[in-house]
């Protein structure tokens, strides 16, 4: 689980009134999906961080550019993202911090969450359906597998279709690897005080040691008490 800690140290332009709307559909997604070890989950933040400006898009800025008029048809990109109708690349334009985009993607995420997402495409880019989209992307293009590797270029290029903004990613990925195994090396450090006591002290003493205490308090009295009877004698 992320706590909002670690997600204010790996995103520290996210408002805080932001992550806690984000943090709880976020970490719901990636128990979903099995993006549940450290490795995985700091590659898929890292990616994340960088496709969604640290959460604060969820949607994309409409202009539209040149490169957004590319959505409509008709057009090879738009026939490739399902676009058919006059003002599809509006309405299917890129949401959710993995930003899917196109009228087939929202059918077929739609399908996979039980939901309509062509007839209501806006309810993409709410948090508990947004995260949930991106981990799904994730967890069906097989990156969970690619962050075990280590693979993080490998994965950018699923994600991208090239490298772009790779350094960028990287920097979200290595702040995040090192945010987590903090934790991790913190909470191991927490557990083992919390493991012993006075007890733990007791049972470490020697056979050897405790018989030494045994022996010296009666050699003490002993000599304690030839001393008081030679005074006596005096």
């Amino acid at each position: 689980m992320l706590t909002d800690a670690q997600l204010q140290q790996i995103m520290p332009n996210l408002a805080s009134a932001k992550r806690a709307l984000y943090l709880a559909p976020l970490n719901a997604a990636m128990e979903a999906c099995g993006i549940d070890t450290k490795q995985r989950c700091a590659a898929f933040i890292a990616q994340l961080a960088h496709e969604a400006g640290e959460f604060r898009w969820m949607q994309e800025i409409w202009g539209p550019t040149a490169a957004q008029l590319r959505y409509e048809p008709p057009g090879d990109l738009a026939k490739r993202l399902g676009n058919t109708q006059a003002g599809d690349g509006k309405r299917f334009m890129g949401r959710g911090p993995i930003q899917i985009t196109g009228r087939f993607n929202y059918k077929t995420y739609g399908d996979l969450l039980g939901i309509d997402l062509t007839t209501d495409p806006a309810r993409a880019a709410a948090p508990d359906i947004a995260f949930t989209t991106a981990g799904l992307f994730w967890q069906r293009n097989g990156l969970n597998e690619l962050a075990d590797a280590g693979q993080f270029i490998a994965i950018t290029k699923r994600i991208n279709g090239g490298t772009n903004g790779l350094v960028d990613r990287q920097m979200y990925y290595e702040r995040a690897q090192a945010v987590l195994m903090a934790g991790a090396t913190r909470a191991a450090a927490r557990a083992e005080p919390l493991m012993r006591g006075h007890e733990a002290i007791v049972a470490s003493e020697t056979p050897v040691e405790a018989k030494k205490v045994t022996a010296k308090k009666p050699a003490v009295k002993a000599a304690a008490g030839k001393t008081a009877a030679a005074r006596r004698k005096a």
